[in-house]
């Protein structure tokens, strides 16, 4: 009888794995090549320029600049002696030169292309002669042939985004995906497509609006949530290099239910007017609306003035917005929101060249923020003389006059005399 020798894991047609090499974190490290667009914003929000051999994946709102914003980079980079290639699968190559006409770009030497099999582009490409740039637009209408789910299905969007990230790494493209949005604002598909990608970005912005928010969520060369601001114009996407001055390019501070704050997008600081319009509502089912602004963290803050502060705000619908379309997301906000609120309540304005900061709790206390240097330099910068920011916080030196504020009932004194009938 045979002997019976036991089975070894894995088959013994497998090859034996070899050895991971481990290495000390202390190590050097060789910096990062970095490729300029020549587009600043762009570069800021990248953390300086594109890597080679990485992989960014651009969302953003139908109509709202995605393509113009990559014809532009793509033709900055090509009249730079850059190699660039441009692959849409959404468009007739007619209409791109059409688009290239309109933006006066026509004289870049970007090769165009209208394909959707991954498989047969990246065959054209090759690896030896690869572009220094490869545009996809978009990656939900490219599929490959042995795959017979339509284009962007689930399994096609994984395998073509796989296919692409690699020849990426082989090669050392650079591969920027434009990627269609749902109706909530996040990159149609798997969310494994953000995290196969080494940056994500989104494009911010209404539609009707002259100015665009471009936003970095992820980075892996870079700092997260940086921002690039940009004007729509007929000759297409312009860098706005003073974003504060924009977002308070139409303030006026004698207007009651204006206030602004001191915002920190990544490493920028940005000053943006928060507006808010109180007026008398329905009995017992007043509106809440709010633009640029969590509206749950609207309710909360209306909550605690109501609780902490005796104003009575069930009988009047709240309106706020933050002016220049940009979206505000730090807690830090809270003072401003509230100042802006009791501003249009007490129908007296703001107190003059003031920026407030500072999260306020459940219980009408105010805390401390980080950042507090950058955001008072800022305010310096842009003339204003006064910061309504949390008492308990350490200040550094700084020209501004400073009102403290302990609790947000202290917020009325700002407002004296205009509480008698509210």
């Amino acid at each position: 009888m045979a002997e019976v020798v036991p089975r070894q894991p894995g088959g013994a047609a497998r090859r034996r794995a070899s050895a991971v090499e481990l290495v000390d974190l202390a190590g050097s490290s060789t910096p990062l090549e970095r490729v300029a667009t020549g587009i600043a914003e762009l570069d800021h929000v990248l953390g300086g320029g594109l890597v080679p051999g990485s992989a960014i994946l651009l969302g953003g709102d139908p109509g709202i600049g995605k393509s113009t914003l990559t014809l532009q980079a793509a033709a900055a980079l090509a009249r730079a002696d850059r190699s660039v290639v441009y692959v849409s699968g959404e468009e007739a190559v007619d209409q791109i030169r059409l688009r290239a006409q309109r933006l006066d770009l026509s004289d870049a030497p970007v090769k165009l292309a209208g394909a959707v099999d991954v498989e047969a582009l990246l065959g054209s490409l090759g690896g030896d002669d690869a572009p220094d740039l490869l545009i996809i637009d978009s990656i939900q209408t490219m599929r490959l042939e042995a795959l017979e789910q339509s284009a962007g299905s689930v399994g096609q969007l994984r395998a073509c985004a796989d296919a692409l990230i690699r020849y990426a790494k082989r090669t050392g493209c650079i591969v920027l995906l434009i990627g269609h949005v749902t109706k909530d604002g996040q990159i149609a598909g798997p969310r494994l497509l953000e995290h196969m990608v080494d940056a994500v970005i989104y494009f911010e912005g209404e539609r009707g609006h002259a100015f665009r928010i471009l936003r970095a969520v992820k980075n892996r060369f870079g700092p997260a949530n940086e921002i690039g601001v940009f004007e729509m114009r007929e000759a297409g996407l312009v860098a706005v290099p003073n974003p504060s001055a924009l977002f308070l390019s139409d303030h006026d501070q004698e207007v009651p239910g204006s206030a602004v704050f001191a915002a920190v997008e990544g490493s920028r600081p940005l000053l943006v007017e928060i507006q808010a319009l109180v007026t008398p509502g329905p009995p017992g089912s007043p509106r809440r609306t709010a633009v640029g602004l969590d509206s749950g963290r609207l309710a909360m803050l209306l909550a605690v003035l109501e609780g902490r502060c005796s104003l009575v705000m069930g009988g009047r619908d709240v309106y706020l917005n933050v002016a220049g379309g940009l979206r505000v997301q730090e807690p830090a906000a809270d003072l401003a929101v509230a100042l802006a609120v009791l501003s249009s309540v007490a129908a007296c304005p703001s107190p003059r060249g003031a920026v407030a900061l500072g999260e306020i709790g459940l219980a009408g206390e105010v805390r401390s923020v980080g950042h507090l240097e950058l955001r008072l330099r800022e305010a310096s910068r842009l003339g204003f003389t006064r910061a309504v920011l949390p008492a308990g916080q350490a200040v550094p030196e700084t020209p501004l006059a400073l009102t403290p504020v302990r609790r947000v009932a202290d917020l009325l004194d700002l407002f004296p005399g205009a509480w008698s009938g509210a």
